[in-house]
């Protein structure tokens, strides 16, 4: 059974002989009256009180869920970012170590025909060296085919020749 404050202010109770004091017990009715209608509006404010809190619980759930579905997002998108970086750093490496093989091999083709270059440009100078020996040799002959011929037609020989040019002229 529910008792309301107006229940308690229209309680009427059978008058005896040797009773209690009337007034005393309704001075005593309206002071419950009164307790029992704050404590009834308190009761309605903190019952509210609970509503909104409870709306305000289950808002802040909602949001935990959602923040908590945005960090599960971003450490998979940060996971996703981050395996796509690897993959890529990995291709830059693997295409930067393609292109120094080429590169080298390049090189050692290059450094190849250089040598190769080289080698007959030394071939051809000692050819050149030998022709130009042979050129001399040649001129040198016909000097002194053409020095004799010349000393044979003046009467000197090409020693007496040799000597009077080495000595001083005094």
């Amino acid at each position: 059974m529910k008792i309301t404050p107006l229940d308690i202010q229209q309680m009427v109770f059978q008058v005896k002989l040797r009773g209690y004091d009337r007034n005393e017990v309704n001075r005593f009715l309206e002071e419950v009256a009164q307790t029992v209608e704050s404590l009834s509006r308190d009761n309605v404010g903190l019952r509210e009180r609970i509503v909104l809190f409870e709306q305000q619980v289950g808002e802040l759930k909602q949001t935990e869920m959602t923040l908590s579905n945005t960090l599960v997002s971003a450490q998979s998108l940060a996971d996703d970012v981050k395996r796509s970086a690897q993959r890529d750093a990995e291709l830059i490496t693997k295409e930067a170590e393609l292109k120094a093989g080429e590169l080298f091999r390049q090189a050692r083709v290059e450094l190849a025909e250089t040598q190769r270059d080289l080698s007959i440009l030394k071939k051809q100078r000692l050819l050149m060296v030998e022709r130009m020996r042979a050129t001399l040799h040649t001129f040198e002959r016909m000097l002194d085919v053409e020095a004799s011929e010349a000393y044979q037609d003046s009467g000197v020989l090409p020693e007496e020749k040799m000597q009077s040019e080495s000595s001083p002229a005094r």
